[in-house]
């Protein structure tokens, strides 16, 4: 099984950056597609970005393409979201996935436990 644990997330006012990291256990860690998900209160959980193996494609909502960037060090077992340009309506519950289906709708085999990113007005 793959373990996944997310930080970085807190408060940050419109027009900030934060940089959230997902720590991955497991032994097969390069070979996984991984993502992010989000869920405000009141709301469905959404996709925001994923990202292959290998680093090569990208994917992102069309809500953050253009603010946010996903990443990865397979070498540290880690993927990264780097989001610029904060919004208030971006506030939500952040959770890092896990085995990510990039050819359908992202859906993945594993969830971090989630992090909180409020962006205040």
């Amino acid at each position: 099984q793959v373990q996944l644990v997310e930080s970085g997330g807190g408060l940050v006012q419109a027009g900030g950056s934060l940089t959230l990291s997902c720590a991955a256990s497991g032994r097969t860690f390069s070979s996984y597609a991984m993502g992010w998900f989000r869920q405000a209160p009141g709301k469905e959980r959404e996709f925001v970005a994923a990202i292959t193996w290998n680093g090569g494609s990208t994917y992102y909502a069309d809500s953050v393409k253009g603010r946010f960037t996903i990443s990865r060090d397979n070498a540290k077992n880690t993927v990264y979201l780097q989001m610029n340009s904060l919004k208030p309506e971006d506030t939500a519950v952040y959770f890092c996935a896990g085995r990510v289906e990039v050819t359908g709708d992202y859906r993945p085999d594993y969830w971090g436990q989630g992090t909180q990113v409020t962006v205040s007005s």
